[in-house]
């Protein structure tokens, strides 16, 4: 009599899968470890855009804050007074351009700078990331003072080198764009470097060296290989990019004067700025505010939806 070893399948004949069951935590329960930072976000994000939402609507100037006015609603009434402004829209025209020659600059020179440090010894990277650093820490007002300090007609270095004389870089209207242009990738192409290299490090050595014993130059490793590698990173890159540069401020006003002469140098912040507390057309401004949100907002949309499209996960 011979003996069956082995387990023996029960009779139903259906066999009992041993994945033990997975237990199933309250729905709430990541809501809760979310909460502190929700509220943190409602108070400094969500509600600052609701008033400067709901100030737009109302006719908000100095007499309505003194009191001696009271305040009426406008419905979209600031809305039409602004885009019936040919002003704004030169000065949108301006902000448009200006910030996308910012963007392509700063991630060329990001970019760059963040392929040189694999290139370079541990000593020289060290060093350009630690200027770079200190480049990213300077605040805005400090940069902008140096910069125009550097390019003084009379005292700075610049003029003396090139050979230019008493020329005022802040005089012309695409002279004091530019210089201002310097200034913005200057403080903002440390991110982009230190973003760009983390990622670079990331993708394996063993592709990379491939590529080099095939014969393809630099360019080509960087155009054929380490771009739709590094397509998510650079996607946070450029939208960061274009949110800080479109909202330009500081560098703008303490470099051109608050916009230059005769408002030649205006973008859409220095702008509202005016509306809103040169001229004390609080709502206005607030108006001004609504229209720049929106557009970033359609921007990152639009730019994360054509990601989506060629089936980039972000």
């Amino acid at each position: 009599m011979r003996v069956r070893r082995g387990l023996s399948r029960p009779r139903g004949g259906s066999r009992k899968s041993n994945t033990a069951p997975r237990p199933q935590g309250r729905s709430g329960t990541p809501w809760l470890y979310l909460a502190p930072a929700l509220v943190v976000l409602g108070g400094l994000l969500v509600y600052p855009i609701y008033q400067l939402g709901l100030i737009s609507f109302f006719q908000y100037t100095q007499a309505q804050v003194s009191g001696g006015e009271p305040t009426t609603f406008e419905g979209f009434g600031n809305y039409s007074a602004l885009f019936s402004d040919s002003q704004f829209w030169q000065v949108l025209l301006a902000t448009v351009l200006f910030a996308g020659a910012c963007v392509v600059s700063t991630l060329a020179v990001g970019c760059a700078l963040a392929v040189l440090l694999t290139r370079v010894r541990a000593l020289p990277r060290l060093v350009l990331m630690l200027a770079a650093l200190g480049a990213w820490a300077t605040p805005a007002v400090t940069g902008s003072t140096v910069w125009l300090l550097l390019f003084d007609p009379d005292f700075g270095p610049v003029n003396r080198i090139l050979g230019l004389g008493d020329h005022s870089w802040t005089y012309g209207r695409l002279s004091a764009f530019f210089l201002v242009l310097l200034e913005v990738v200057w403080c903002s192409f440390p991110f982009v470097m230190v973003t760009v290299y983390a990622g670079i490090r990331a993708v394996p050595s063993e592709v990379l060296e491939a590529a080099a014993l095939d014969g393809a130059s630099q360019w080509r490793i960087w155009r054929s290989i380490l771009t739709p590698m590094l397509r998510p990173i650079l996607t946070v890159v450029t939208i960061q990019s274009v949110i800080w540069d479109f909202k330009v401020f500081t560098q703008i006003y303490v470099m051109t004067n608050g916009g230059g002469i005769a408002g030649q140098n205006l973008v859409l912040n220095v702008y509202a700025y005016q509306q809103a507390f040169a001229s004390s057309k609080y709502s206005l401004g607030s108006a001004i505010g609504v229209v720049m949100l929106l557009m970033l907002l359609a921007v990152t949309l639009v730019y994360l939806r054509l990601l989506r499209r060629q089936g980039e996960e972000l």
